[in-house]
């Protein structure tokens, strides 16, 4: 995966260590997808986990996002290869036939190919920023997603701290007890699989033939 393609990743992993979780919550405890025994007190203090590498390495629409990205990348790599080659034949036939043309028609040729060129620069250029972009929004949007599920879930628990929890990161140790990766991963893909239907539903042309007598 080049470092482009993996900016989601990276800049969503980096957030996440140590520090992504690590969040004050206040809410009603009134049951839910949660339960007492899903945390521990640490003098007072309600705590759970979340493994931030199986979270997004397992959560579908990440995954999707990803695919959808890389694939972006590539289709832009592979137009910008095909245009480089094809400027790259027109300089190299324009050197093959520029002793056979006079001179005004020569610097007009090559000032024609500079202009391709300059073109060509900044169309990469401006593509390139526009798929930075949208990785960084898309970055963004995966990062509100699994804040807002866990803030809304909260609300029905007291939980104080929901850590972050990677290896290499600033948790040396976490009981596997406290571990709700599970609960939260099937909570984000169900709403995920939600979503999807609600939106398929939506644009599924009706029947005209609905609600007809035979």
């Amino acid at each position: 995966m080049n470092s482009n393609t993996s900016l989601i990743w990276n800049v969503l992993l980096t957030l996440a260590v140590g520090t992504l979780f690590f969040l004050h919550f206040n809410g009603k405890k009134s049951g839910g997808s949660f339960s007492a025994s899903d945390s521990t007190s640490l003098a007072g203090r309600r705590i759970v986990y979340v493994q931030v590498d199986s979270l997004l390495s397992k959560y579908e629409y990440f995954k999707e996002v990803r695919k959808d990205l890389e694939n972006r990348r590539y289709k832009l790599d592979y137009e910008l290869n095909n245009r480089g080659k094809s400027l790259e034949n027109e300089i190299a036939f324009f050197q093959q036939k520029a002793p056979t043309m006079s001179m005004e028609q020569g610097r007009s040729v090559e000032e024609q190919l500079m202009k391709k060129q300059q073109d060509f620069v900044q169309y990469r250029e401006r593509e390139a920023q526009k798929l930075a972009k949208e990785e960084l929004d898309r970055n963004e949007e995966l990062y509100s997603q699994i804040y807002e599920y866990i803030d809304r879930y909260n609300q029905e628990n007291e939980f104080e701290f929901v850590l972050g929890y990677s290896k290499g990161g600033g948790i040396l140790y976490a009981n596997k007890e406290l571990d709700v990766t599970e609960k939260v991963l099937n909570g984000l893909n169900e709403e995920h699989r939600s979503k999807k239907k609600d939106s398929g539903d939506k644009e599924a042309p009706k029947d005209s033939t609905a609600g007809k007598k035979k």
